[in-house]
């Protein structure tokens, strides 16, 4: 794919350029599941905006050079992938790509049986569709528990996969919200001995950390590593049996179709951040590690996630006495925009199922991931104003000297 380098001045889908003059000064510590674009993503978007509007399947002129911007971001992908072009689709969103996986392999499999493996801190999308999915072919969906860590116990996960009946297995990459690693190469080879697809949830690691090949399907979040949202990553080996599961559509992954330029940047934006990685990775570690120690001081707190075998960028913690919600205003107020639970139920006010599933601390939850853009000064703000937030939530619900 080609692209030019100098960083764009006008603004566009994405919306003005910061104001980095603006006061008081923010730092945004929630880049899970939507960072900020990455430049060149930007740059992509405005380029194939003008290139690559035209419907991509007419046969037309316009229409051909849409679809060479299209096929050019597939083959990309893959590449980063280490897939083959044709094993690669784009969908919708993230969730689409997650739902199309797990209900299009059980579909493809229900000879088999329906029954559905999932580790139990899966994100919402995966267990909600294994549900679904065993439901419809007389199954169940299996849960395989987590340590205090957050990190499935294969041995399990290895039984239930050796289960007669197991349509699909799903298992993340890495824990968006605690950050903690799974075993994937274990897990990929224990579903393999028992014949069974292997579906990995790359979507908090992909553009962050090195993936392994060990997977079947593999479903990756663009929004995740800088690029627009609106669009998703589904991968599919060659081996793997899929049947689209709704009605038949010229684009059977994205009825509908996709917007040719999301998926050209989502593309730009992939090469860009995998050519940084590993400097990046060993910032954003040496940031989250002053993170998680400095806050492990402050009273009645619990730092959760694997503190070594982790994602780069992602830090969780909890504190007694403290409602998270509260917190996450407070903290706003004061400049630091953070997270709180799960990413994929905090609009419902619920408790976070993967710190439930993981038997740590649900409430006053805070959760931070750390964009490319993030600097050490954010992290001091960070730093700085928590102590006096935690302490002002506790005082606001009377506990405050418990």
């Amino acid at each position: 794919m080609t692209h030019t380098t100098d960083s764009p001045t006008a603004s566009g889908p994405a919306g003005p350029a910061p104001d980095h003059t603006a006061s008081p000064r923010r730092a945004f510590l929630d880049s899970g599941g939507r960072a900020p674009w990455h430049p060149l993503a930007r740059q992509a978007f405005l380029q194939a905006v003008d290139d690559g509007w035209a419907d991509p399947r007419r046969l037309h002129t316009e229409g051909r050079r849409a679809a060479r911007l299209l096929d050019g971001a597939r083959e990309a992908v893959a590449a980063a992938l280490g897939a083959r072009t044709e094993e690669v689709r784009f969908t919708a969103s993230h969730t689409t790509a997650l739902h199309a996986a797990v209900l299009g392999a059980t579909a493809a499999r229900r000879r088999v049986g329906g029954d559905v493996v999932v580790g139990a801190v899966e994100r919402a999308a995966v267990l909600h569709a294994a549900s679904d999915a065993a439901a419809l072919h007389s199954g169940t969906r299996r849960v395989v528990p987590v340590d205090r860590s957050g990190r499935v116990d294969v041995e399990a996960f290895a039984r239930a996969v050796a289960q007669p009946g197991v349509a699909l297995a799903a298992l993340q990459h890495a824990n968006g919200e605690v950050g903690t690693r799974q075993p994937v190469t274990a897990a990929h080879e224990a579903a393999r001995a028992a014949g069974v697809p292997l579906l990995v949830d790359a979507g908090a690691g992909i553009g962050h950390d090195a993936v392994p090949d060990a997977w079947d399907l593999l479903a990756a979040d663009p929004a995740d590593w800088g690029a627009p949202a609106g669009v998703g990553v589904l991968a599919a080996r060659q081996r793997v049996r899929l049947t689209a599961p709704w009605p038949e559509d010229a684009d059977p992954w994205a009825p509908g179709g996709v917007s040719v330029p999301a998926a050209f940047a989502a593309a730009v934006a992939l090469q860009a951040v995998a050519a940084d990685r590993a400097e990046q990775d060993a910032r954003r570690r040496a940031l989250v590690d002053r993170v998680r120690h400095t806050v492990s001081q402050i009273p009645d707190v619990e730092v959760v996630g694997d503190p070594d075998d982790r994602l780069p960028h992602v830090a969780t913690f909890s504190f007694l006495y403290v409602d998270g919600e509260a917190l996450v205003t407070e903290l706003d107020r004061a400049g630091v925009a953070v997270g709180s639970g799960s990413a994929c139920t905090a609009a419902t006010l619920e408790p976070s199922h993967v710190l439930a599933a993981m038997g740590v601390l649900t409430h006053g939850n805070v959760r931070i991931a750390l964009d490319r853009s993030t600097t050490g000064d954010d992290v001091d703000l960070l730093l700085a104003v928590l102590p006096g937030a935690v302490a002002r939530v506790r005082e606001l619900l009377g506990v405050d000297g418990l």
